[in-house]
């Protein structure tokens, strides 16, 4: 058996895009950029080419909230330069119960936040951010990348709180890039383009996460969080199933909300 797909309406074209409604395989001149994915020109209702990717685009224009991010970040950054204490301030930890360094707010101070010793902690993460979210933003939308953005982010913080030594403290935006890591992989699957790099991309770092002085929990649970919420977008494409997606994706947050206060709930209290 072939595992060569062709386009529907152009069967000497090779593809590995399919439409995300009918699931016919389409070519680039076929395809129409929708949600998530594309759409073939019946599901489009256009019969026009798709327009070829334009380079005179701003980064800010095709992801504004991607831009923003990173922008949050460079300035915390170069306050914790200029405040003495400030990191501790921002950074989450794992502590005994009703410990403000435990707050469910310093899980989201702590991901906007970056070890002053190291200058590459921010710009790898940074770096990351800038590659993935350019790629992502577009794919799903400022709100939707955003919900994945801060949902990864806290997924990071759970896996601290679930797999840690009590005492950790951890700080970086190391959470969300996970989840975007794992975001990418499933839209890549759903969208049946090659996804090998990214298994090896997300391996690598794994194991990276695993030396001394990373908090490879906060990776873990990014991962698994982004995946999560992507999985869920690939699976309500369609208009009339943004309901659907909208329930399932409150559905994360609750489970999230319960994992929180299962793992606050087996701390000693202090």
């Amino acid at each position: 058996m072939s595992l060569i797909t062709t386009c529907y309406k152009h069967p000497d074209r090779e593809t590995g895009v399919s439409c995300q409604r009918c699931d016919k395989y389409i070519c680039v001149s076929c395809a129409t950029p929708g949600a998530v994915g594309f759409l073939c020109p019946e599901d489009a209702k256009v019969r026009v080419k798709v327009p070829r990717p334009s380079f005179t685009k701003s980064p800010f224009q095709a992801a504004p909230v991607t831009i923003v991010l990173i922008a949050i970040n460079i300035l915390v950054y170069i306050a914790e330069q200029l405040v003495p204490g400030l990191v501790e301030q921002l950074a989450y930890a794992k502590f005994w119960q009703g410990s403000e360094y435990g707050s469910l707010i310093r899980v989201l101070t702590s991901s906007f936040t970056h070890s002053t010793d190291q200058i590459t902690h921010i710009l790898f993460n940074m770096y990351s951010l800038y590659v993935l979210g350019t790629i992502i933003e577009p794919m799903i939308g400022k709100l939707r990348f955003l919900t994945l953005y801060l949902l990864a982010a806290f997924g990071g913080g759970i896996g601290v709180l679930l797999l840690a030594d009590l005492g950790v403290s951890v700080v970086g935006a190391s959470g969300a890039i996970f989840g975007l890591m794992g975001a990418y992989l499933i839209l890549l699957r759903a969208l049946k383009l090659d996804a090998s790099q990214m298994y090896i991309l997300i391996g690598i770092n794994l194991f990276l996460g695993f030396l001394p002085g990373i908090a490879w929990q906060a990776h873990v649970g990014g991962l698994v969080v982004g995946a999560a919420v992507a999985y869920v977008l690939s699976k309500t494409r369609r208009r009339e199933q943004q309901s659907m997606q909208i329930g399932l994706l409150v559905g994360i947050v609750v489970v999230l909300a319960g994992l929180w206060i299962y793992g606050n709930s087996l701390l000693p209290i202090g």
